[in-house]
């Protein structure tokens, strides 16, 4: 099953935690320091909070996948429709190992395709391969348009 993901920019996630658990009637799935995650079944969403920027806006959106083949199918599929990417890599950030692939739409929003491979204890970016963290966290696509990122607090990751 893959599930559309929302990530958005809280000012209080405390509070924000406390609201989405009564808006969607389902318990945090996974909380640590300025983060928390739902995994929301109906609808199927995957709700993403970050601390920090300014509160009441989106970070990125994203489809999360089960299995990596999907990511790579997607980056093939989005790569020879004519979108580009910034390519495949397993990287580790909000709190989770994950292969991925980023895009950006024609207004600037980040869209993040990915698979969790596992748990991290890392927020911020970091590319497994040893790279210096562009694979994660709505990285410029590989063209240099970056609209996404014009301040460290405006780019998040999920």
């Amino acid at each position: 099953m893959s599930r559309v993901q929302l990530a958005l920019n809280v000012s209080d996630v405390d509070s924000a935690v406390e609201f989405y658990e009564k808006l969607f009637d389902t318990p945090v799935n996974r909380r640590k320091p300025g983060y928390a995650n739902f995994a929301i079944e109906d609808p199927p969403l995957k709700l993403v909070l970050i601390e920090g920027a300014e509160g009441g806006t989106m970070n990125h959106l994203g489809v999360e996948v089960m299995e990596p083949g999907e990511v790579a199918s997607a980056e093939s599929r989005l790569g020879e429709s004519g979108l580009t990417t910034t390519g495949l890599d397993d990287t580790a950030c909000c709190y989770a190992t994950k292969t991925e692939t980023w895009v950006t739409d024609p207004d600037g929003a980040p869209w993040e395709w990915y698979v969790r491979t596992g748990d991290s204890e890392q927020m911020s970016n970091q590319v497994l391969d040893g790279g210096d963290g562009a694979g994660c966290c709505a990285p410029a696509v590989s063209d240099g348009a970056d609209p996404a990122s014009n301040s460290d607090e405006a780019v998040g990751c999920c």
